[in-house]
């Protein structure tokens, strides 16, 4: 059985002036893959990100995601799609209650839908007891489980993470990786980014910006043994080597 596309980019293209943020990146992501987006500061990432969640339109080149044009149907990707953000995305001075049913609200959620998902999230989070604090007086790791939570609570085709786990604990990424390793569970297709190499062991497929072209693409498996390496981190510095960019 052939497996459903939801990303697909053909020499995608972004310039700023003469500069070239991203160089003709061709790739697909199947759906409930957890796809890992790779690179240094620089490389590209979120450039590329932004013109796949319709934030940003291409200079040159062709993608689809959720079967939506990046050019002509961005209102339409956005609907299909979750996203958070590597600054916490969720508004701090509103409850953990009212953040989930403001966002409910936003991706169209009936009252019946908002309820029923509100209680489930509440009870998988273990958050029964702070419902009514504000998001803001929350530790770091419960606020990053949170968003990503109210990020799928949609239940779209496609989430976007940029660096969800920056700043949290070892203990707290791994319970993170569990929220995603359940959701892709579910087909949810998670599009990740991420600086910490042991993280891209989690993923299926991983690709490798550098200067803002796509220099490799395959599982961490095969990855590790067409470059002789032993992790990722060896992986990533023998794909990084004489990078010029320094900022992203």
């Amino acid at each position: 059985m052939e497996k459903e596309i939801v990303i697909s980019a053909h020499k995608l293209t972004k310039k700023f002036g003469d500069f070239i943020a991203t160089n003709e990146i061709t790739f697909k992501v199947y759906a409930g893959e957890i796809f890992g987006f790779l690179g240094a500061n620089g490389a590209g990432k979120t450039t590329a990100m932004k013109m796949l969640c319709g934030l940003s339109i291409p200079s040159a080149g062709e993608a689809t995601i959720a079967g939506f044009d990046v050019y002509r149907e961005t209102e339409k990707i956005k609907q299909n799609i979750g996203y958070m953000s590597q600054k916490f995305s969720l508004y701090e001075d509103l409850t953990v209650v009212e953040n989930i049913r403001f966002f409910g609200g936003i991706y169209g959620l009936s009252n019946k839908e908002l309820k029923s998902k509100s209680e489930a999230l509440i009870k998988t989070l273990g958050l029964e007891k702070e419902v009514d604090k504000l998001v803001g007086s929350l530790p770091l790791g419960w606020k990053q489980k949170l968003a990503f939570s109210v990020a799928i609570l949609h239940e779209p085709k496609i989430v976007f993470l940029d660096e969800p786990t920056g700043g949290v604990d070892p203990v707290t990424r791994r319970q993170f990786w569990d929220l995603i390793y359940d959701a892709s569970d579910r087909g949810i297709t998670i599009f990740v980014t991420t600086h910490y190499m042991d993280e891209a062991e989690y993923c299926d497929r991983v690709s490798m910006m550098v200067d803002g072209y796509m220099k490799a693409l395959d599982s961490p498996e095969n990855l590790k043994k067409t470059h002789g390496a032993a992790t990722m981190d060896e992986v990533f510095f023998d794909l990084a080597r004489g990078a010029q960019r320094q900022g992203d």
